[in-house]
């Protein structure tokens, strides 16, 4: 019997994996769910920063110096897609995230945001663009947004892209890391969530407030790089760079205002204090925030069965120390704790003690997820350095029936009804795909992965 237990999960558990250095490896890691053994199942890649699962199983896969991929279910790297638009690769900046149209299946129209070159500079900005039907090329590439103002800097430019359930489209931008008092002007798209209609603009329902650019969702935020929807609400949950601590998990609300940088619980890189406190009439605190940093990546909840203890909890990536952190927040949670309640952390080897980076699958398929990882942090933070980042896939089983990963198994990776979201911000010339299973459990068949 096949489970259709389509979830969405960040990558805590799944964090795992630190360069596997060729197809079919393996390496073994624990986990709050018990070991898990990754493999490596695909190489090639260059600084993967988002992914979207296509109906068909294949994935696309953005590599942060301007290319767009398909990676097969067996692991294979396409040639670049072509059409992708110019981006302004360096520092953070190139091509980020990729999310497939609601309507995809019907339309094969998807959305990429990216760095976009400017005279005078750079800034975030989102295309829209149809896939062919060989997978080759996009057709009909057009930018139909743009952060304002264009800014001469190489950093903070988010951004992550999710669809609300109305169809809108959620963009998160930066604060471009030497504007962050922007972040408090309505007037400009610096440090903002904003809401856009599919084919560009604002949507008739948007806050509309005073002053306020119409595009804005909500205001003071210093770099969004994790998002997604509650599985039962709808409400978008968010993870966002601090500074030196205060990184912070938000619910962010139409028209409102998230403090930075005049509340937060971080403190400037040089050990100054930032701003006025941690409290403010008129702002909100973070549902939660962390101290020290964990440098949060992308963030997904999980929806499945396999782990009910995990059902509707919010994961996020850590990017900073010794391990991959995850913070897993059910429900409305707690008020800004020093840690999330249901925190955990996945340790990995002493010698990985670099920072990382680490992206999630959302819906995917009955047991597995997929993320992006690099070690490599904010480089606001630390300089960049080259790293090798690492898409992988990972998945757990029921004790009685949960095979570990093989070759053999690759043919079920990921089901069809998979529609996945990735998210990482690393610095490498090399990464590698990788799938985890459930540890100490007998071997798949071929193509019997997802059924039992």
């Amino acid at each position: 019997m096949r489970r259709q237990a389509c979830f969405s999960l960040f990558a805590v558990a799944a964090a795992l994996l630190v360069g596997l250095p060729e197809a079919g490896a393996q390496q073994r890691v624990p986990s709050s769910a018990g070991d898990l053994t990754v493999e490596t199942v695909a190489g090639g890649l260059e600084h993967p920063w988002g992914l979207a699962f296509l109906p068909d199983g294949r994935m696309l896969v953005t590599e942060r110096p301007g290319r767009l991929r398909l990676v097969g279910t067996d692991g294979r790297l396409s040639a670049p897609i072509t059409g992708v638009p110019n981006v302004a690769a360096r520092g953070q900046g190139g091509l980020l995230d990729v999310v497939l149209d609601p309507g995809f299946a019907q339309n094969r129209t998807i959305y990429l945001s990216f760095a976009e070159p400017r005279a005078g500079g750079s800034g975030t900005s989102v295309a829209r663009a149809r896939l062919n039907e060989r997978g080759t090329a996009l057709e009909g590439t057009k930018v139909i947004f743009q952060q304002m103002p264009t800014i001469a800097s190489n950093l903070h430019f988010g951004s992550r892209l999710v669809f609300d359930r109305t169809g809108a489209l959620f963009v998160t931008v930066g604060d471009r890391y030497g504007q962050r008092d922007q972040a408090q002007n309505p007037g400009n798209h610096i440090g903002k969530i904003l809401r856009i209609a599919p084919e560009g603009g604002a949507p008739a329902d948007n806050p509309r407030v005073e002053g306020w650019q119409p595009e804005i969702w909500s205001i003071g935020h210093r770099n969004v790089q994790g998002a997604a929807l509650h599985p039962e609400t709808g409400q978008l949950w968010t993870a966002e760079h601090g500074a030196r601590g205060g990184d912070e998990v938000n619910t962010p609300k139409a028209g409102r205002n998230y403090g930075w940088p005049v509340i937060t619980f971080g403190i400037d890189y040089s050990g100054a204090r930032i701003g006025e406190g941690t409290a403010k009439a008129g702002m909100e605190p973070p549902l939660f925030y962390w101290d020290p940093s964990i440098a949060p990546s992308g963030a997904a909840f999980y929806t499945g069965a396999v782990w009910p203890a995990w059902k509707n909890s919010l994961f996020v990536g850590g990017l900073a120390g010794r391990d991959r952190a995850g913070a897993a927040a059910r429900g409305a949670g707690r008020t800004h704790p020093r840690r999330p309640a249901g925190a955990g952390r996945v340790p990995v080897s002493a010698e990985r003690r670099a920072r990382r980076e680490a992206a999630a699958g959302q819906a995917g398929p009955v047991d597995a997820f997929t993320v992006l990882s690099a070690e490599a942090g904010d480089p606001a933070a630390s300089a960049a350095g080259s790293t090798t980042p690492t898409a992988s896939s990972a998945s757990t089983r029921p004790p009685a029936t949960r095979p570990s990963a093989s070759r053999a198994s690759r043919a079920s990776w990921p089901s069809a009804s998979w529609a996945s979201r990735a998210a990482a911000s690393g610095a490498s010339a090399r990464a590698t795909a990788a799938r985890a299973t459930s540890a100490g459990t007998e071997a798949a068949r071929p193509g019997t992965a997802g059924a039992r």
